[in-house]
């Protein structure tokens, strides 16, 4: 009985001692991968797009060219309208030189029958700037800018 009332209380400790060192591990691997995703590096942003002073400039210069009789920025009038362009089109330099040359140039069959007419009358930057602002309309993927 004497033995008994020994090992009870030593089986207890032993038990105890064993339920808190598993327990003292699973803290140290879930502090392990927290210290992990801590040390991990996000890729850095990619440069943006547009510049907020660029986009500025395109919105003004297209308020003040005859841009508007033709489109919209939101409904189709005789060219698309500008969300559905921006939605057409990913956000980088290619479409931004692209479209700088349409609207210099000309262009037609994209967009359906109507052609756009030339605007030789615009310069490259202006037309670079009002591109970039017209693109930064697309709501559903916008572009980072830089301030």
């Amino acid at each position: 009985m004497n033995i008994i009332k020994l090992i009870t209380p030593a089986l207890c400790i032993a038990f105890t001692l064993s339920v808190c060192v598993s327990s003292a591990q699973v803290k140290k691997k879930t502090v392990a991968k927290k210290k992990l995703a801590a040390t991990v590096k996000k890729a850095p942003p990619p440069p943006p797009f547009a510049t907020d002073a660029e986009i500025a400039d395109g919105k003004d210069l297209i308020s003040k060219s005859g841009c508007l009789a033709c489109h919209k920025l939101e409904d189709k009038l005789v060219g698309p309208a500008y969300t559905a362009i921006a939605a057409k089109y990913p956000h980088d330099q290619n479409s931004v030189n692209t479209l700088t040359e349409k609207v210099i140039s000309g262009g037609s069959g994209v967009w359906g029958p109507v052609p756009m007419a030339p605007h030789p009358n615009i310069s490259k930057d202006d037309a670079n700037k009002m591109i970039k602002y017209i693109l930064t309309l697309n709501t559903k993927n916008p572009p980072a800018t830089a301030k």
